[in-house]
């Protein structure tokens, strides 16, 4: 089983469960009489890995004991030792969590053990059920395990024995895991934090001392070795091979061969007669003539071709398109637009330099997810990235592009798990055609990790309440559920598209559209601005486009509209006391979004609608403005790479906070910043005024 990560939201978390019974309660002279253990993957008990064991204590089995657990110094007489069976639970065990009920007297008892055997101890991460039940409920009158499974309606298994109780503990943990959710403990790091506040207030409470937390001194990993950021800084069109190689499908097996060696190429394209595309590869070529002989040659290259076609967007990060090819096993792969066009191919060859590194983490498990875990678990290697990313030096705005991309890519495949799952409960397909679209930082390409959910849908046709409307309904419902599952909690603001308001037809998207341009009020246009950054990740994009670009149109043209986002855009938050030092708070943070990144962002939204620069990230609207002649470009470069530094900020106090288990925000210490890092964020800081006097009213 593979490392814990910090990160990784607990529906995914893969551990074991461990219970001991033993000749006593007190840890520091009780002894094993027997090892129970259960592996969790990916959130599931795995059946078909357990451990049972009886040991054999060296010493008799007290008659309290043997009346709790049934065991008696008979039935371990010939049982191993404890030094005997420790390194077949090492093997069981691994590097992975350890999970179990009161699961500090369990590992107090293994150390015992392990001093006893003059075996080195290796400290190890830890839940604790019973801990996690007191954060799921506060106010529940007892955390036994079997009011546990009264309270959760979990069967007990084999009660006071090892196995039996490893068992119950696991399916109390997976039954807490939701409860713990929307008490805002998603991930691992956060119920180890959660459970360290625990025992400190009980040790205080008791008036004892807070004896330090061994997993402390656990270090997780930061920094993936012999990284290599080249397939995150860069997009499959740069190094696909372009333009692409087309032939007639009746072209034959010969004149195909020719072809290839003609263009240097290894992979031709075929378009069928029902105007599908499929692909010939060289090895498809000799596989031909090795099975047929000489009469291969005269044989049609659709004959032979692949279908359909393995395909990767453009504009997908190379990452992805190493992580397609080694889950298919494909060498080619081709390269489709925003339409579905193939505008080039991507085969090995182009990657080659970029696949001795094992540090490419992010593969295609998105794409192959079957459930909530395995997309959690994807989810949870963003961190990994990112840090490892920025230990490249890598600008952070590409690591917030490649978070967005991954969220983006979720989204998707949440909304294809949803349409499976109404399927299977025969509610049917989708009644029309449609599109789930990403809005907000995601929708531009600046996601960061503390971003929820922002999404919406349209569909072609069908009132509010009809049958469509009901069909997607459920869908926005069930995708919703499954990103907030995963680690990418529901929008607080309720711009979901669970929620009627961002679900609609595509006529009802153009009314509403209408009314935004007649709001009266500022305040009237909350949450309405993010809709300008939406982008397509499923489904029909040109729905998408159409409404995009009709929100633009329409904005352009409704100057009253622009004067309220513009007042929109001025409102931020202080970001400097009077004394010029960076304003904070109580705890010592400042709000990065409200003091700096809104406006900018926030900014150059309105000013690309007003200017008509359809362009979704930041940068590519200052810069389309620029190139019409708003703000010198000094100053539109000096806004940017304040967005930059500011990105940089927010980023590694939430890869700090993300290993710490501080829920994630938009917050910032200063206070940890080297003095030069502080000094550009302070000047960071001081360019906001520019792009906010750049999108006053009174420079137009």
């Amino acid at each position: 089983m593979s490392t814990p990560n910090h990160a990784t939201p607990l529906v995914a978390l893969s551990g074991v469960v461990l219970d001991l019974e033993t000749t006593g309660l007190d840890a520091r002279s009780a002894r094993v009489v027997q090892i129970g253990a259960v592996r969790i993957v990916n959130g599931r008990i795995a059946e078909e890995a357990k451990l049972d064991r009886l040991v054999n204590p060296g010493v008799p089995i007290p008659a309290t004991a043997s009346a709790v657990h049934g065991i008696t110094s008979g039935e371990v007489k010939e049982a191993p030792t404890f030094a005997e069976v420790a390194s077949e639970i090492e093997t069981f065990i691994g590097d992975t969590i350890v999970i179990g009920h009161a699961v500090a007297y369990d590992i107090e008892v293994l150390k015992h053990e392990y001093a006893l055997a003059k075996r080195p101890w290796r400290p190890v991460r830890s839940l604790c059920v019973r801990n996690l039940a007191r954060l799921a409920a506060p106010t529940l009158a007892d955390y036994s395990i079997e009011h546990l499974c009264q309270w959760l309606g979990v069967p007990m298994v084999g009660r006071h024995t090892a196995l039996g109780d490893a068992e119950t503990t696991a399916q109390l943990f997976l039954a807490l895991i939701p409860l713990l959710r929307e008490r805002g403990i998603r991930t691992l790091a956060e119920a180890e934090a959660a459970c360290r506040a625990i025992a400190e207030n009980d040790a205080l409470a008791r008036r004892g001392l807070v004896v330090p937390d061994e997993q402390r001194d656990l270090q997780p990993l930061k920094i993936l070795g012999g990284f290599d950021s080249f397939p995150f800084c860069h997009r499959v069109r740069d190094v696909m091979s372009t333009p692409p190689l087309f032939a007639d499908c009746q072209t034959t097996v010969k004149d195909g061969i020719r072809l290839l060696l003609e263009k240097k190429v290894s992979s031709v394209y075929i378009r069928s007669d029902s105007g599908e595309v499929g692909i010939v590869t060289e090895r498809d070529l000799l596989r031909a003539i090795d099975t047929y002989g000489e009469v291969a040659f005269a044989t049609p290259l659709a004959a032979i071709m692949s279908q359909p076609l393995q395909s990767v967007p453009e504009d997908a990060f190379v990452y992805r398109a190493i992580g397609r090819l080694d889950r298919i096993g494909f060498r080619h792969l081709g390269v489709k637009d925003a339409h579905g066009n193939i505008v080039g191919a991507l085969t090995t060859r182009n990657l080659l330099r970029h696949r001795a590194t094992d540090a490419i983490v992010l593969g295609d498990e998105v794409a192959s997810a079957a459930n909530s875990a395995e997309l959690g678990a994807a989810w949870a290697k963003l961190p990994l990235v990112a840090g490892s990313l920025l230990g490249e030096d890598v600008d952070p705005r590409t690591i917030s592009a490649v978070i967005s991309s991954e969220i983006r890519g979720i989204t998707s495949r949440a909304a294809e798990l949803a349409e499976a799952k109404l399927m299977a409960e025969g509610r049917g397909a989708a009644p029309c055609p449609y599109a789930v679209l990403v809005l907000g930082s995601a929708g531009r390409g600046e996601s960061l990790l503390a971003a929820d959910q922002d999404n919406a849908i349209v569909y072609l046709e069908g009132a509010e309440g009809g049958p469509e409307d009901r069909w997607f309904e459920a869908l926005g419902i069930e995708m919703c559920q499954i990103l907030h599952e995963v680690g990418i909690p529901l929008c607080k603001g309720g711009v979901m598209a669970k929620n009627r308001t961002w679900r609609m037809s595509l006529s009802d998207w153009k009314a509403t559209i209408d009314g935004w341009v007649l709001r009266q009020r500022p305040e009237d246009l909350l949450n309405v601005d993010i809709f300008f950054d939406c982008i397509a990740v499923h489904g029909d994009i040109s729905l998408a486009e159409e409404i995009w670009n009709y929100a633009y149109t329409r904005g352009h043209e409704a100057p009253d509209f622009l004067k309220l986002m513009t007042e929109v855009a001025r409102q931020r938050s202080p970001a400097f006391t009077i004394f010029g030092n960076i304003r904070v708070d109580e705890k010592g943070r400042i709000d990065l979004k409200k003091a700096g990144l809104m406006p900018i962002f926030t900014s150059a939204r309105v000013l690309s609608i007003r200017h008509d620069v359809r362009a979704h990230s930041t940068p590519d609207r200052l810069r389309g403005v620029a190139a019409r002649g708003i703000g010198s470009e000094q100053e539109i470069e000096e806004i940017i790479d304040a967005h930059r530094v500011i990105l940089g900020a927010m980023l590694k106090q939430q890869l700090a906070d993300a290993e710490s288990g501080t829920p994630l925000s938009s917050r910032v210490d200063p206070g940890r910043l080297a003095k030069v890092d502080k000094r550009k964020l302070a000047n960071a800081l001081g360019k906001v005024d520019a792009i906010i006097d750049l999108v006053s009213e009174g420079r137009f």
